[in-house]
């Protein structure tokens, strides 16, 4: 293979983790320079086209070239939704837990992104990211790339199975609800308790009542869920990786 159709190689590879280096948590809650992205995407797909030669001839023509860019995108943008998933689960519980305590009304902004998150969600992101970055998240991500570049090198036809999206999408929003389960289910015994309060005290401003005891109730419990889920982060992290190969396979 020629230096021109290496370098060809060299880009096309590194589609596949454009997406997940741009655009997937938790790599957009660090805010990194465009051109260090870009650098770091370019020498990945240098490393994973080295070990995968291209299936097709890249030279041969521009729409064959432009095909197999778009295909690489594809699977980078496959690739990438199982960081997507994991996160976005831990989000959807996050406001899921501000809804019931009541600070639905206000939201957090993120300084990286500047989009609004929620309270607990943003609490679980960067704990998720901390663990991710802190652990073999990196190692596995990097593994998961390799094996994408071995099963199907740069050229192959690839066709995505939603049916693995959909198993991909309810495993991680299953174990994300064991992470906050149990604050979700204190809180709805605190809205019992306080409805059958205001049966026998009718005079009670159950309203003005019920913020401040779910608040209280959401912010003892969050540092206690938060200290014992890490290994269920760890796992939620570790199974969306491993679920990620089913969404792609050769057609």
């Amino acid at each position: 293979m020629g230096l021109e159709e290496q370098a060809l190689a060299s880009i096309l590879a590194s589609l596949r983790v454009v997406p997940a280096i741009g655009f997937a948590q938790p790599f957009t809650s660090v805010r990194t320079p465009g051109i260090v992205r870009a650098l770091l995407a370019l020498s990945i797909g240098a490393w994973l086209s080295v070990g995968s030669p291209p299936q097709v001839r890249l030279t041969a023509s521009p729409g064959l070239l432009a095909s197999v860019a778009a295909i690489e995108l594809i699977i980078g943008i496959a690739l990438a939704l199982c960081l997507h998933a994991a996160f976005a689960a831990l989000l959807t519980i996050g406001r899921l837990m501000d809804i019931q305590a009541g600070f639905g009304l206000a939201a957090l902004v993120d300084p990286t992104t500047r989009a609004q998150l929620p309270l607990a969600g943003t609490v679980f992101l960067y704990a998720a990211g901390a663990l991710f970055f802190s652990g073999d998240g990196p190692a596995n991500l990097l593994a998961l790339l390799s094996t994408s570049m071995t099963a199907m090198p740069i050229g192959s036809p690839v066709s995505l199975s939603p049916a693995a999206l959909a198993a991909l999408l309810s495993t991680c929003f299953t174990i994300a609800c064991g992470i906050g389960g149990a604050i979700i289910l204190a809180l709805f015994l605190t809205d019992l308790a306080i409805a059958f309060m205001s049966r026998t005290l009718p005079q009670m401003n159950v309203m003005l009542l019920g913020f401040q005891v779910k608040a209280i109730v959401m912010l003892l419990l969050l540092p206690v869920s938060l200290s014992l889920s890490a290994s269920v982060i760890v796992r939620l992290l570790r199974t969306a990786f491993e679920m990620a190969p089913d969404l792609i396979g050769r057609a």
